[in-house]
């Protein structure tokens, strides 16, 4: 029974080589078909690996399918997380719970191929950090989808300086110590690469390939589109003064700030130059005074504020953006069942 524990606990180190991070939403039509694919892919690189599924908040039999998977696969991990979070959240669960040097991340839809795995872990092997997949052949989704989505990734490109052509596909593979240090939260899993490249490290884009969806429901629709200003007006803003707001609302405060004092000095010197008592007839320069000095009150009060959440941000305390209800993994449940009959054994 010893040799029977040590055989289990081998397959899933504790540090393994390559991790594959999954998030699902209403995916069972899927899940047998992307691990079957996923460990053909895998078996051929010839290092350990494990495959970690995240469960996030499906209503359909995902998670049943994904636990008796589980239960038979040593190398599956299944993360369930307590309700639908979103993608982003569900990267970040996957993310925390990986071990491997190299984690791969994809969408569980089947339009990515696992077989392109290669073609990523390649770059990597070339010096890069961060391998990008690049969905170049994406006539099958329509023009409506696909000119847009052109649009806003040239924007996105142009914006943040990262010189790649697919943001939206969540198809990558990273170096650990990248992926370590992302802290993820509302729908920042389209920017990883820009966030990576702020971090220094080294992207590389790589065409990959594309299929329609065969099973399922598509969880992005015209929504999304409308969603890609915002988009970019917050990536313009974290890029230059997500650690340093004070600097976004410093400068107009600091303005706003001067110019209420030159209304106020007029107000004040304008009634003493014609022989009169100061403030004399300049209500509407008072009041202007006053407004420019409230607001830069205002500015420099809400600077200051963002300084204190970007100390949260940045600090050791920020709580996760997700909840995880329980994690299912096959080798702890097979190493569990091996030593309970070993018990069993020895005391008979």
């Amino acid at each position: 029974m010893t040799l029977m524990r040590e055989r289990f606990s081998s397959q899933v180190p504790a540090v393994c080589r390559y991790s594959v991070v999954v998030p699902m939403h209403n995916e069972e039509g899927n899940v047998e078909i992307l691990a079957s694919r996923l460990r053909a892919t895998m078996d051929q690189l010839g290092e350990p690996y494990e495959l970690i599924f995240v469960d996030d908040g499906s209503t359909d039999g995902t998670f049943a399918a994904l636990a008796q998977m589980a239960e038979r696969s040593p190398e599956v991990r299944v993360v369930k997380l307590k309700r639908n979070f979103g993608q982003t959240p569900a990267l970040a669960a996957g993310f925390d719970n990986a071990a491997g040097e190299i984690i791969i991340a994809m969408d569980g839809d089947l339009r990515s191929d696992p077989a392109d795995i290669p073609l990523l872990l390649d770059k990597l092997d070339e010096g890069y950090d961060v391998a990008n997949g690049w969905r170049r052949q994406r006539s099958h989704e329509g023009f409506l989808r696909t000119f847009p989505s052109r649009v806003a990734n040239r924007w996105l490109s142009r914006l943040s300086g990262v010189d790649i052509q697919d943001f939206g596909t969540t198809f990558k593979a990273y170096r650990r110590e990248v992926v370590e240090h992302f802290r993820l939260y509302g729908e920042q899993h389209r920017y990883l690469p820009v966030i990576a490249a702020w971090q220094g490290a080294k992207i590389a884009e790589v065409p990959v390939s594309d299929s329609p969806r065969k099973f399922g429901k598509s969880h992005y629709g015209f929504g999304r589109t409308l969603r890609v200003p915002f988009d970019l007006l917050a990536l313009k803003f974290l890029q230059h003064y997500r650690t340093a707001p004070l600097r976004l609302f410093g400068i107009p405060g600091a303005l706003s700030f001067l110019a209420g004092l030159a209304a106020l000095g007029y107000a004040f010197i304008r009634p003493l130059v014609s022989g009169g008592s100061p403030f004399a007839g300049e209500g509407a320069a008072v009041v202007v005074a006053a407004v420019l000095l409230l607001a830069a009150l205002q500015l420099l009060g809400m600077g200051l504020l963002g300084e204190l959440m970007a100390l949260s941000y940045l600090g050791p305390q920020r709580e996760p953006s997700y909840r995880v209800e329980r994690i299912v993994t096959g080798a702890d449940e097979l190493i569990a069942q091996a030593a309970a009959r070993a018990k069993a054994a020895g005391s008979q």
